[in-house]
């Protein structure tokens, strides 16, 4: 488990939309996910919209963030996906199952569209482990798949200007 946040990113720009498709289930938990995620994009790409769509469970995440990429309510496709959820393990396997299901589809979805889902549905064995992850500052996931968006949209911005100077130099030779 990593102890520190990666490093904030310097978005340089401001247009774009992120969606974040976040569960209700394990409330406490998910709307500080939520929260510390809205903050994190507000503080870092103010010009950017965001939606946000709550589900009901960890479970109907994928096919919300799905939903959202292929017919997206506002009518333009996201830049960036963002789920959060939070699991917590029972006595039965039923959170691993879960948790696996959720993995394998939300990463298909972000192959299989070129859209990039940052994945921080949490599979997790305690509230202790939950609070730490999701509440306290230091390893705030909700803060780090924030700066996981940005720096995807910024990868993505940076491959395209690429794609541009080698555009325009083969054009000018």
């Amino acid at each position: 488990m990593s102890t520190e946040l990666p490093q904030k990113v310097e978005y340089r720009h401001h247009s774009g939309r992120i969606t974040v498709v976040a569960s209700r289930y394990n409330e406490k938990y998910t709307d500080a996910l939520l929260e510390n995620c809205l903050d994190e994009l507000a503080r870092n790409a103010p010009g950017i919209k965001v939606d946000v769509v709550r589900v009901p469970g960890a479970f109907e995440v994928p096919v919300i963030v799905k939903r959202a990429i292929l017919k997206p309510a506002s009518g333009e496709t996201p830049s960036a996906v963002v789920a959060l959820g939070v699991i917590l393990r029972g006595s039965t396997a039923h959170a691993d199952l879960i948790g696996s299901a959720i993995t394998t589809q939300l990463l298909s979805i972000s192959c299989d569209t070129l859209v990039p889902v940052v994945h921080e549905v949490l599979l997790l064995d305690n509230e202790e482990q939950a609070f730490a992850r999701c509440i306290a500052s230091a390893l705030n996931r909700g803060r780090e798949a924030a700066r996981a968006a940005l720096s995807m949209l910024t990868v993505i911005d940076e491959q395209a200007d690429s794609r541009a100077n080698r555009a325009g130099f083969r054009m000018n030779l």
